[in-house]
Order: structure tokens, then C-alpha cells, then sequence
């Protein structure tokens, strides 16, 4: 999210590229919306790819929510942003174009008589710099995709969460949602470039008076994991995976260190680390371009839990968010083992459970109690090899606010 790097300099985008190269990501998407200022952030972060001679790739999703389309003279914005990037040694080329993507753009005409046609004008518009690989984010039913000519592919950003979901769904159908619709796209496109989304959370929490977006997606049941998993089950059909997000506080997806100017998030960001993500994404992400499950080299943990009672009624100005009802009062363990062992999980010093983990992957789930915090322990042969025991977290009785945001933490 470009829009929330106001205040970087090349110092920040050099911290953000390495610390993502260190992690798996081979480039990253740069969301940029109308501001003008926006074009500088954006110069700086291809240029800081350069200075660091990085293999490090980049490339543009306008979101066209914020972008006027409605006009032929609006497309000179998106000219202008190629002008910009095009060319540049850190460009993603996708089969030789230079790949761009969008956040929506399917209420966009740019003049024209339909949303084929519009993007049709704009790729040539695009086309005027370089040629591009254009693989937009559009809202529609995917039975329109085969007359969508001017466009080389998909991005399903919906993918990465159970959004079909309501308070009235089934249980058994709220508990491991699907999260599978990624076959319907993929079957429309007829050969064309599939990005499929990645995202292990989401929680908005904007009143009336501001952006007006408060609710909550499912994220329990080690999202993050499940969705990796799943897309493990069809590599042979995705073409590009995108991970939302690297910045979005707003939405409560970040998996990077908080940095930047937030989006008036603090108030359910702040105090709220998500970093042990970036090493549980990085091994999956591994695993889904080797074709194979990586060997765990060492034990690990990975928590992640909400701080409040979802039923809690803090003194906020903002209300509960919609579907608030999805969520459950307990916290998410996967654990990392490089062989069998058992791990203890316990709210707290008391209630303690344990559970068998075999090498690789387990994941276990225990419900939180109030006023208490959270324990994992590996244990193997007797002798304690990884702990998880986050001082800083504890599960409050009486927030201040509505918080469903997460704090995500990793063994020592």
C-alpha cells in the first residue's frame, strides 16, 4: 500500500526489500491510488531495487477505486505511472511485458460503452510506453471473463478469505470454511494468467464519519495456513500467488514491522506484531515454488490470537463490526517440528492440554479465558525445545475499543 509510505525514505524501502527478499517474496505489488505524491514513493522504491543491485521485483495495481476512470483523459494518470516504471531493470516482466495489476477497475469506462471496451482504450493507452501483462482485480462474475479480450488474466482478491460467510451460515460450514473458489476463475479464463490471494487476516474498523468499512472477516482456523494448503492442492493451475498484504493496517493484514504513516489504524494496529507471519508465509511460500514440503530445520511455534471476548462491549464511538458472530474466542497454533514430539498449550499457567505433533505441520486451537494469556511448549524426549509464551498478550475482560485484530507471536 503505497498510500501508507508518506512519510518513507529510500532508508525504509530498503529495510521493507530486504526484509521480503529474506522472506520469500520475489517482488512486490505496488498499490498506488491518486495522490500525486504517491508517483515520488513509487520512483523511490524502484530506484532503491536498483542501488541495492537486487533481483528484486516490482510492478504497479492501481486501485482504481481511488483513480478516476471515467474518462478518456483519465487514462494519461495510468500512462504516465508506465512512463515512470516501465522500463525500469526492476520491472516484473511476465512472459516479457511488464506486468500490471488493479484493485477493481470494473465500473471504470474510461469513455467507452462497456468494461471490454475500456480496458481495451487503456491497454492501448498502457501499450504507448511498453508492452504490458495485464491481470486486473475485477469484481464481476468470472462467466465474463471470455469477452474481456484486452486482458491477459485474473487476480482473485477475494480468494484469500471465507467472504461468503454470515452469522446465519451453518456451523459446521463456519468452522475450516471453504476456500476454494479459485476453480471457478481459473476454468473461465481459458489458459489465461491466474493470481491467486494469500491472506492470514481481516478485521476493518472505520466509522460513519470516516471510510465508513467495519467488519470482519473469518480468520480463525489458521487461515493463513489452510489457504497455503490449498494452493499447494493446485499449483499446477496458479500461475502467480499474491500475498495480501505487506502495509494494509487498515485491514488488519500487514504482515511486515509497522512503519510508514498508518491510515488512522492505531487504535487496533498499535501493539499488534504480526512479523512471526513473514516466517510462517516464507515456509509455505517455499513449499509452493519447490513443489514439495520443505524440511523443518528447527522447532518452532507460531500464535496468534484476538484480545477481547468478541461478545465484549468496550465504550466505542465505532460499533461492533458486521459479523463479528463468525469468530471464536480461542487461539491458533501451528507448529514447525523437525520430528515427533508433543506440544503442551495452555490460557494461562493452568488447563494445560497436550497434543502429539509429528514432523512437519500441526495445527491445534485451544479456547482463551479471561484475564490470561497464552503458553505453548515443544516438548521431545523429555526436554523443553521450543516455548511460546507472549508476556505482552493477555485476553481482557474490558477492551476500550472493538478490537478483532490479532496479536501473532513465535517460540524463542
Amino acid at each position: 500500500m503505497v498510500g501508507n509510505t508518506y512519510p518513507y525514505s529510500p532508508h525504509d524501502w530498503t529495510c521493507d526489500i530486504q526484509l521480503a527478499q529474506a522472506h520469500g517474496f520475489d517482488a512486490f505489488a505496488l498499490n498506488v491510488g491518486r495522490e500525486d505524491w504517491q508517483k515520488a514513493r513509487v520512483a523511490d522504491c524502484y530506484a532503491t531495487a536498483r542501488q541495492l543491485q537486487t533481483d528484486f521485483k516490482l510492478f504497479l495495481s492501481f486501485d482504481m477505486t481511488s483513480i478516476p476512470g471515467g474518462t478518456e483523459a483519465d487514462a494519461e494518470f495510468l500512462r504516465q505511472y508506465m512512463e515512470l516504471v516501465g522500463h525500469h531493470p526492476n520491472q516484473f516482466l511476465y512472459r516479457g511485458r511488464a506486468l500490471v495489476s488493479t484493485f477493481s477497475g470494473d465500473k471504470c469506462n474510461f469513455g467507452q460503452s462497456s468494461v471490454a471496451t475500456a480496458w481495451s482504450f487503456a491497454r492501448q493507452v498502457l501499450e504507448s510506453v511498453c508492452p504490458v501483462h495485464l491481470i486486473p482485480a475485477f469484481f464481476i462474475d468470472p462467466a465474463h471473463y471470455p469477452g474481456l479480450t484486452a486482458v491477459d488474466g485474473s487476480f482473485h482478491w477475494n480468494g484469500g478469505w471465507p467472504n461468503h460467510l454470515t452469522p446465519s451460515s451453518p456451523r459446521e460450514e463456519i468452522e475450516c470454511p471453504e476456500l476454494n473458489t479459485d476453480l471457478h476463475h481459473i476454468r473461465h479464463l481459458g489458459g489465461r494468467t491466474y493470481m491467486a490471494a494469500v491472506s492470514p487476516w481481516f478485521f476493518t474498523h472505520y466509522g460513519p464519519d470516516s471510510w465508513n468499512k467495519n467488519w470482519i472477516y473469518r480468520g480463525d482456523d489458521w487461515l493463513l495456513v489452510r489457504r497455503w494448503e490449498y494452493l499447494l492442492a493446485y499449483r499446477n493451475m496458479i500461475d502467480i500467488v499474491q500475498v495480501i498484504s505487506w502495509n494494509d493496517y487498515g485491514e488488519s493484514h500487514y504482515l511486515a514491522p509497522v512503519r510508514g504513516a498508518q491510515p488512522n489504524s492505531e487504535a487496533w494496529v498499535d501493539g499488534f506484531p504480526h512479523t512471526p507471519w513473514l516466517v510462517l508465509n516464507a515456509y509455505f511460500a517455499r513449499a509452493f515454488k519447490e513443489g514439495r514440503m520443505p524440511p523443518v530445520e528447527h522447532d518452532q511455534i507460531f500464535v496468534w490470537a484476538r484480545p477481547h471476548p468478541k461478545g465484549a462491549t468496550p465504550p466505542d464511538p465505532v460499533p461492533r463490526p458486521r459479523n463479528w458472530e463468525l469468530t471464536d474466542d480461542s487461539f491458533w497454533v501451528v507448529v514447525l517440528a523437525r520430528a515427533p514430539c508433543v506440544a503442551l498449550v495452555a490460557a494461562g499457567d493452568e488447563l494445560a492440554h497436550y497434543f502429539r505433533c509429528f514432523a512437519g505441520v500441526t495445527k491445534l486451537s485451544s479456547p482463551l479465558r479471561v484475564g490470561h494469556g497464552i503458553r505453548v511448549e515443544l516438548i521431545r524426549d523429555e526436554v523443553v525445545v521450543a516455548r511460546c509464551h507472549p508476556r505482552e498478550y493477555c485476553f481482557q475482560a474490558k477492551p476500550e475499543v472493538y478490537n478483532f485484530n490479532v496479536y501473532v507471536a513465535t517460540s524463542e
